[in-house]
């Protein structure tokens, strides 16, 4: 029987239509497919009113795609004789292919992440006959059609099996070859209906009967629908090109905003860690070298405890202009955090070379600055570090930091050049990387928690897990002290897992199931086994894999791109979230949100931190939740501190907040009113006091 129906089509393909219009049908239907997915793409990356534009010019393009297709293989359809299209019906039948595809693509887009997806494909499917059947109805031919049910239902049905497969792919994507397995589906679905349509036909010649005279000739239709479609193509192709385009210059306007410290203008840490590395490769001549300097601002403290941030700021400002005005070719400034700068020259042949950068900067540093009426004086003292064989890259920047506080020590405005006299600050390193070994075993980490609210109504929907070290001669050592250690040692991995599960024990004890969110190392990343880990924690603990949400950073993932995506992947398939950490300090987020199936981004705090008085932070911010928004990834902001913050926020959009305005992190007693409230006492209700 399977037998028969496939010589039967083929059959029909082969021996009853010639190849030439066969062939200009699949390239029109292969263009137009094709559209029609990146089409829809956009459509489901959007909101509102544009939203709805996409979706028009997706469901037009599909729609006129599956009748010009039907009719160019009409015009090869060569059992007929004499023939002709009734014109009424063959305008009818394009009004019913539109509106079929666009109503199969809204019910897609619209449905979210819901079987209505795939329903919306099932639809698509059955507009797609009916624009067939339809359309064969306006077939005037001297003879008789009689129908073999069997094969109608057998087009109807793989047409929409295959539009499902198609929206299946284009809206659900595990790798980046989804969207080309969607045009293919598509592709089949347009031609199952129409091919195995065709072989449902049984034609009974009768020269007795007549063609109209108001048909539209085979030619003259041919001619119509080629043209037609060859505009509408065109004019779609444009859009997508144009809109594509835009969407590109964004995304670089975005790069280079993130590499660019809003208040001063500098660039920032992440665009200097980029030229460190690109220096650190390419070496500008014979002998030269790479020198960093380290140096921050003396007494800016006074100058914001008594004049104010405003102040603060200016005094930033004014020096991010002047060091930008002494830089030359081959050296390079950023402002790194705070009062913190960095310097770098390519042309280190000797220390000279080094100290004429730093003469230049201090020079420009010391001289007063005016603001409003008063004269602000800072100093400043310069570390400096040489980039050798027997040096790391991230070590470099240590050294300059030690090299820095040497110089403080000598007095104010001091160059000093690290050696390694000054290693004790490596020794300290040491002493702590053990210390924290036994620390663990003794019992002298725990768990803080910092609350994560709903933006708009304020309630609690989750806490933050964040470890915090009671050393026993040091009392608490700060988490940026210990964990650039634990990094470098190696002793991350089973720091973190000690994080995990603790957090997991605890989250799965409380009776209000908030979520927990877990930091994650780049070393934990990087391990085959973590996945396994999580699942075992998961199962040990009992709680809810949707519960939990694992962050983690740029970093992380660029380190071994392809092992973190199938770590990530193994991660989700367990249940866990996955949110991206830090969102905004890196060179290449925007390719890790298009790459990598996030459930949730975080909006670094120094982009936070100036949305009430830098445009160009507010501009990263609302970028962020632009970008995020298209690519239905809801984003948590950290450091929210001030309602300046939150105002700004809300009216962004942004739908989940993070910072000391809602709450510092805690001990797990401080948090016992919110995460075991009483039965009635639900979580949406526990909001911020």
């Amino acid at each position: 029987m399977d037998r028969l129906i496939m010589s039967r089509i083929f059959s029909c393909l082969f021996i009853e239509h010639d190849l030439r219009y066969v062939a200009a049908a699949v390239l029109v239907l292969a263009m137009g497919a094709t559209l029609t997915i990146r089409l829809f793409s956009r459509v489901t990356r959007r909101r509102g009113l544009e939203k709805g534009i996409w979706l028009f010019l997706a469901g037009f393009i599909g729609g006129s795609t599956t009748w010009a297709t039907h009719f160019l293989a009409m015009l090869g359809y060569t059992t007929g004789g004499i023939a002709g299209y009734e014109p009424g019906v063959t305008l009818a039948s394009l009004a019913v292919s539109i509106g079929g595809v666009t109503a199969g693509l809204a019910i897609s887009a619209y449905g979210g992440r819901s079987m209505l997806l795939e329903a919306g494909g099932v639809v698509l499917g059955l507009g797609l006959g009916a624009m067939h059947y339809l359309g064969m109805s306006a077939y005037e031919v001297q003879g008789e059609i009689v129908w073999r049910l069997d094969y109608v239902a057998m087009s109807l049905l793989a047409g929409a099996f295959f539009s499902a497969v198609a929206m299946n792919r284009a809206a659900r994507p595990v790798t980046r070859f989804c969207r080309y397995g969607a045009v293919a589906a598509l592709i089949v679905a347009i031609a199952s209906v129409h091919f195995i349509g065709m072989a449902a036909i049984d034609l009974v010649p009768d020269t007795t009967l007549e063609v109209p005279q108001s048909v539209i000739s085979s030619a003259v239709l041919g001619l119509g629908v080629l043209g037609l479609m060859m505009v509408l193509l065109a004019l779609a192709a444009a859009s997508y090109l144009i809109d594509a385009s835009t969407m590109r210059e964004a995304v670089e306007r975005y790069r280079q905003l993130s590499l660019q410290d809003p208040l001063t203008g500098l660039p920032n840490r992440s665009a200097f860690q980029e030229e460190l590395s690109e220096a650190s490769v390419h070496a500008v001549g014979l002998g030269a070298r790479v020198a960093i300097l380290s140096f921050d601002l003396d007494r800016f403290k006074e100058v914001n405890d008594v004049h104010g941030h405003l102040a603060g700021d200016a005094v930033l400002r004014t020096i991010g202009d002047r060091l930008a005005s002494v830089i030359s070719d081959g050296e390079f400034v950023a402002r790194i955090g705070g009062d913190e700068f960095i310097a770098m020259t390519r042309r280190y042949y000797g220390r000279a070379d080094a100290s004429r950068l730093a003469a230049r900067m201090i020079a420009e540093i010391v001289k007063p600055i005016e603001w409003n009426g008063n004269s602000l004086n800072v100093g400043t003292s310069v570390g400096v570090a040489i980039l050798d064989d027997d040096v790391e890259v991230e070590d470099l920047l240590a050294r300059a930091d030690v090299a820095m506080y040497r110089a403080k020590e000598t007095g104010s405005n001091a160059v000093c050049f690290y050696d390694a006299s000054m290693d004790r600050a490596v020794r300290e390193r040491n002493v702590l990387a053990m210390d924290m070994r036994s620390g663990l075993l003794r019992g002298e980490f725990q768990l803080h928690y910092q609350r994560q609210n709903d933006t708009f109504t304020g309630a609690v929907v989750g806490f933050e897990a964040l470890l915090r070290w009671n050393h026993p001669y040091r009392e608490n050592v700060p988490p940026s002290e210990f964990i650039p250690i634990a990094e470098r040692s190696g002793f991350i991995v089973e720091l973190g897992e000690w994080v995990l599960r603790e957090a997991c024990r605890e989250a799965a004890s409380w009776r209000n199931p908030l979520s927990i969110a877990v930091n994650v190392a780049t070393q934990q990343l990087a391990d085959p086994r973590f996945p396994g880990l999580v699942q075992d924690i998961l199962q040990e603990t009992g709680l809810d894999p949707a519960r939990l949400e694992l962050e983690i950073t740029e970093t992380g993932i660029i380190a071994d791109h392809q092992r973190a995506l199938q770590t990530i992947r193994h991660l989700k398939s367990l249940g866990a979230r996955i949110a991206m950490d830090d969102y905004g300090t890196g060179y290449s987020s925007l390719s890790m949100l298009l790459a990598f199936p996030f459930d949730k981004i975080k909006i670094d705090r120094q982009f936070v931190d100036g949305v009430a008085t830098s445009a160009q932070s507010a501009a990263i911010v609302r970028s962020t939740l632009i970008l995020a928004s298209s690519l239905e990834i809801p984003v948590l902001a950290e450091g929210v501190e001030t309602d300046e913050h939150v105002n700004f926020l809300r009216e962004e959009g942004c739908v989940q907040v993070q910072g000391y305005f809602y709450g510092k992190p805690v001990p797990r007693t401080e948090i016992e009113a919110i995460v075991n409230a009483v039965a009635d006492h639900r979580p949406d209700q526990a909001k911020v006091a």
